[in-house]
C-alpha cells in the first residue's frame, strides 16, 4: 500500500476523482486518476478488471453497489443493503453483505470517513505538480491533528479561482496561487477496512473518502440542470442570482447519514468545499426516543410512518433539522463568501433525511431550492440481476456506494 502518484491533468479539469492509497493486484498496482475521470494509456485502474464493488462503510447500516462495464458504458450490476444490529459491528454485517450472492465481482472500492480523516483546501504558491508532491510535507502537520506517520495523505491541484485578497507583500502584486485539496486518513482505519474485504476473499483495488464519492456518484449519474426560479408563479430570480454567471453558479451534494452529514460543494464539476457534520438521523431518532420515553426501533419507525409523522415527532425531529439547517447555512454562507459563488440548489440523499416534510423544512430553513436526488437517473441498470423495485426503494441511501463503485467508469 502506498500514495498514489498524480498523472498529467488536462485543461481544464473536470471533477476530481480522489483517492488516498493504491493497492497492487495481479493485474499490477491500481492508479486512481484525479481530476479527470478518463483512463491514460498504460493505465491499470479497471483497464483489466470489468467489474467492483463499492462498500459504503455507514454507522447502521453496510451498503454495497457493484458496476460492471458492458459495451464499454458502466451497468449497475448488484446492490445490497444490511443493517448493523446492536451488540454487533460493521465488520458483522459486511460478511453478512457479501455472502447474499448478490455480487459477482471479486474486487472492492472502499470508503472512509469520520473523525479519522482530514479535508483542507489549501491556498499555495502555483507549482507544478512535481513541486507540489515536494512541498505538501512541508505543510502537512499545520493541517492535521495526528501525528504525520499516522495517516495516509494525497493532495491534488485545483483549476479553482483562488481567493481574493492574496497580495505580495513586497510589491503589492497579487501572487499567482492556486487551490490544493489536501485529504488524509488514518492509517489504522485503512488497513481495517483492506483487512474486512480480504478476509472475505475480495481484492481492494482503492480507498476513497466518502465525501468524493457524492462527486463521483452524481457525475455518474449524469447531473440534471441545475433548478431555476423561472416559470409561471416562481419567485423572480434574486439580486444575486442576476449578478452570478452560469459557471459561478455551484450545487451541494449534502448526504444525510445515520451518524454524520456530509457535504461536498461543486462548481463546474469540481470540489470547492467540503465538510462532514456530525449530525445525523440517529439524532432524530434519540431525541424522538427521549421525548415519547420509547425504545429506539419504536421511534424509528414513528419517524418513517407513511402517512408522515404525527405532529408530536414532528415537534421531537426539529430541533434536530433546524441544528443540521444551521450547519448547512454556515457551509454555504463561507463557501459563497470565500470563493465569490452562489450555490444554486441542495441536492439531498442518504437514509437520515427520509422523513415527510424533512427536506421541506431543511429548504426553507437554507433558503435555497432543495431536492432528494436519485443516483439512478440516467444510470444503466442489469434487470436481470436487480430487483428494480427495491432498488428504487434504497436508492437515496446508495450514493456513496455507487459513488465508490463508479471508477468502473473511469
Amino acid at each position: 500500500m502506498g500514495i498514489w502518484q498524480p498523472c498529467p491533468q488536462p485543461q481544464p479539469a473536470p471533477r476530481p476523482i480522489f483517492a488516498l492509497v493504491r493497492v497492487p493486484s495481479r493485474f499490477g498496482t491500481c492508479r486512481i486518476t484525479m481530476g479527470n475521470n478518463r483512463r491514460e494509456e498504460g493505465d491499470t485502474v479497471l483497464g483489466q478488471v470489468k467489474s467492483v464493488i463499492g462498500i459504503d462503510m455507514g454507522t447502521s447500516a453496510v451498503k454495497a453497489v457493484e458496476m460492471s462495464l458492458e459495451g464499454g458504458s458502466p451497468v449497475l450490476t448488484g446492490f445490497g443493503h444490511v443493517d448493523v444490529r446492536p451488540g454487533e459491528g460493521q465488520e458483522v454485517a459486511l460478511r453478512e453483505l457479501l455472502a447474499s450472492g448478490s455480487f459477482q465481482s471479486k474486487r472492492a472500492s472502499m470508503g472512509v470517513g469520520g473523525q479519522s480523516t482530514v479535508v483542507r483546501y489549501l491556498e499555495m504558491v502555483r507549482m507544478s505538480d512535481a513541486e507540489l508532491r515536494q512541498a505538501i510535507p512541508f505543510e502537512l502537520q499545520s493541517h492535521l491533528p495526528f501525528e504525520v506517520d499516522e495517516v495516509t495523505y494525497d493532495c491534488q491541484a485545483l483549476e479553482l479561482k483562488s481567493s481574493p485578497g492574496q497580495e505580495n507583500s513586497e510589491g503589492g502584486k497579487e501572487l499567482d496561487t492556486m487551490t490544493v485539496l489536501l485529504a488524509a486518513c488514518r492509517k489504522d482505519l485503512i488497513e481495517e477496512r483492506l483487512r474486512w474485504v480480504q478476509q472475505e476473499g475480495l481484492t481492494p483495488v482503492a480507498v476513497n473518502l466518502d465525501l468524493f464519492a457524492l462527486g463521483n456518484a452524481w457525475e455518474l449519474a449524469g447531473p440534471a440542470p441545475l433548478l431555476t426560479h423561472e416559470g409561471e408563479g416562481a419567485d423572480a430570480p434574486s439580486e444575486q442570482d442576476q449578478r452570478t454567471t452560469h459557471n459561478e453558479r455551484a450545487v451541494a451534494l449534502i448526504d444525510v447519514g445515520a451518524g454524520r452529514t456530509s457535504i461536498n460543494v461543486l462548481l463546474a464539476g469540481e470540489t470547492c468545499f467540503s465538510r462532514e457534520i456530525p449530525l445525523g438521523g440517529m439524532d432524530m431518532t434519540q431525541a424522538i426516543a427521549r421525548r415519547l420515553s420509547v425504545e429506539a426501533n419504536d421511534a424509528e419507525a414513528l419517524k418513517r410512518e407513511s402517512g408522515g409523522p404525527s405532529a408530536e415527532v414532528e415537534a421531537a425531529m426539529l430541533p434536530v433539522i433546524e441544528d443540521l439547517a444551521a450547519e448547512l447555512s454556515l457551509s454555504i454562507d463561507y463557501v459563497e463568501h470565500h470563493r465569490g459563488i452562489h450555490v444554486a440548489e441542495l441536492l439531498i440523499s442518504g437514509g437520515g433525511l427520509l422523513v415527510p416534510g424533512a427536506v421541506q423544512h431543511l429548504e426553507r430553513a437554507v433558503g435555497r431550492p432543495a431536492r432528494i436526488w436519485s443516483p439512478l437517473e440516467g444510470l444503466r441498470i442489469n434487470a436481470e440481476r436487480v430487483d428494480l423495485e427495491d432498488l428504487e426503494d434504497k436508492a437515496s441511501s446508495l450514493v456513496v456506494a455507487l459513488g465508490l463503485a463508479g471508477k468502473v467508469a473511469a
